[in-house]
């Protein structure tokens, strides 16, 4: 029998001891693929247990930004944070040593605490602010996380100066220049020891408190405060606990951190899908605690280690899929955001749901539909020219209320926030008002599921053209598109996505297993949803079976 959504007993925790020694005592092999430096899409990720995270790769990752920032012409200061996992801290003060002994200025946090990742992306835009992109003393940041990964992993994560994750040209260069610096056995790495470093040589700043005094800019705290909102907030045992404290006593919530345990074994976590220990606030496994506690509050909340993911729990409904809540969100912010341009686009990630399309819809405003990765929301975020960027895996971000940036990478707290707003204003809880727009568009069945692919299928599926799929029909429908490209931006998806009036699916390759990833939706229900998928499979198998 699945243990998912059991808690977690003393066999599913790591040693924490054991991880951290790992990280100092183990040397990759850079010949060995699995031990290189690989940025994702969200940094370098890897478990100092299985050589893929440890004291050399941070040296050579920092050493290789220092040069990536020199290469740039990027002089300003760089904010560095960390969440709560094992790994953190240790990377963290590696990250300070090359940093300090490569003259940057060094912007750490003051209460020497978690920071989550969009307090940072909000630090370095808040330090930009009125500076042009040829400023050269404009800021940058790492973030030091693996996101919801489970407790063994560690994470290390890029944000220039735009604020938001960096993309591949720079990922890319960071990455070849670190791998580079460890064949070479480090030499080229500058270094400090932290004992060694004078605490004047870093500078402090409150990430805490400059994000949370300002989110009276972007959420009506004042109608949650007013209406009595009663709300649940769940950190997960991740950077976000000290936040909300903050949130609830600095506008008088009604606001009750829930768990504000912090345990780098996450031993009060219920297990993920899987059997592991997970910080995923989609997963009802990962959420399994808080969905049994929902009658006890208006609204619960839920978010990952590094904060930039949501989950919603409310007493109607449970725990809300990602893709429901996130057009709930598109919906509500359309129509109480006066300030917002009527010009300007709302973006979805194009495995999102197709309710977000008919929501975006009938508010008359341009769907900006792209690859999956929230680095494309980006510009459109900076510029004002996106009003909101949503990906399906509960990651979003919006402008402030004058329609100006907030932060340019995921932001979990503020979805959250989001949430108590719209019960708040409207009367009803998200998932109330989901069924509202299922009453209208139709009715969402929705899945991902992942499927075995070698390295070589994985590759083929990357480069698949959309004329390698030679049915007209889909699941009985006709086939609307075939795209290998983002219609939003014409950037490739790495992948294929076939789609109808009234279902699509989308496949792509896995970047970390071997495995490829089948997103599918249908809106006539879910045996046609099980249609799509099988046609799905059918239509991949056929062309990988050269690969």
């Amino acid at each position: 029998m699945s243990r998912a959504g059991q808690p977690a007993e003393a066999s599913d925790l790591i040693d924490i001891d054991e991880l951290i020694n790992a990280y100092y005592d183990r040397t990759p092999d850079p010949q060995v693929a699995a031990q290189r430096v690989a940025f994702g899409t969200s940094g370098h990720r890897g478990s100092s247990l299985s050589t893929s995270f440890n004291e050399w790769h941070i040296l050579a990752t920092t050493q290789a930004i220092v040069d990536y920032r020199t290469e740039q012409g990027i002089t300003g200061p760089l904010f560095l944070g960390r969440d709560t996992h094992g790994l953190s801290l240790p990377a963290e003060r590696t990250a300070i040593e090359v940093l300090v002994a490569n003259g940057v200025d060094v912007r750490v946090d003051s209460r020497d605490s978690w920071v989550p990742t969009p307090a940072l992306s909000h630090a370095i835009l808040a330090y930009n602010k009125g500076r042009s992109e040829a400023d050269a003393g404009r800021a940058d940041g790492i973030v030091v996380t693996p996101s919801h990964n489970p407790p063994r992993d560690g994470g290390f994560k890029y944000n220039p100066p735009h604020g938001g994750p960096a993309d591949t040209d720079a990922t890319g260069w960071i990455a070849a220049r670190a791998n580079d610096l460890i064949a070479a056995g480090l030499d080229g790495v500058k270094r400090t020891k932290f004992a060694d470093i004078d605490g004047d040589a870093l500078d402090h700043y409150d990430f805490r408190e400059g994000y949370v005094a300002d989110l009276g800019q972007i959420i009506d705290v004042e109608a949650i405060k007013t209406a009595g909102v009663r709300i649940g907030a769940d950190p997960l045992g991740g950077a976000s606990v000290d936040y909300w404290a903050l949130i609830g006593e600095k506008y008088g919530l009604d606001l009750t951190v829930v768990n504000p345990e912090v345990d780098p074994t996450w031993r009060f976590m219920t297990l993920d899908w899987d059997e592991k220990i997970r910080m995923d606030p989609s997963s009802p496994s990962a959420m399994a605690s808080l969905v049994a506690r929902r009658e006890e509050y208006d609204i619960l909340t839920g978010n990952d280690a590094d904060a930039d993911r949501h989950g919603i729990v409310t007493p109607d409904a449970g725990l809300m899929n990602p893709n429901h809540y996130l057009a709930v969100a598109i919906d509500y912010l359309c129509a109480h955001r006066p300030g917002w341009p009527a010009s300007a686009a709302v973006g979805k990630t194009l495995v999102s749901s197709m309710i977000i399309d008919r929501v975006v819809a009938a508010e008359d405003r341009t769907l900006l539909e792209v690859p999956v990765g929230f680095k494309w929301f980006v510009p459109g975020l900076l510029d004002g020219s996106v009003v909101f960027g949503g990906e399906e895996s509960a990651g979003a971000s919006f402008l402030r209320k004058d329609a100006s940036v907030w932060t340019t990478d995921k932001d979990g707290i503020l979805l959250c926030l989001l949430a108590a707003e719209i019960l708040a204003v409207t009367g009803k809880t998200p998932s109330q008002r989901y069924a509202e727009l299922e009453a209208e568009y139709g009715s969402s069945a929705y899945q991902r599921v992942d499927a075995p692919a070698t390295p070589a299928q994985k590759a083929a599926l990357s480069k698949l053209a959309p004329e390698a799929v030679t049915a007209t029909e889909l699941a009985g429908d006709p086939i609307t598109a075939k795209l290998s490209h983002a219609p939003g931006n014409g950037a490739a998806i790495g992948g294929l996505k076939v789609q109808t009036e009234f279902a699509w699916f989308a496949a792509r390759p896995s970047g970390t297993e071997d495995v490829y990833k089948l997103y599918a939706e249908s809106l006539k229900g879910p045996e046609h949803l099980a249609q799509v998928q099988e046609e799905a499979r059918a239509v991949v198998s056929a062309a990988l079976a050269d690969a």
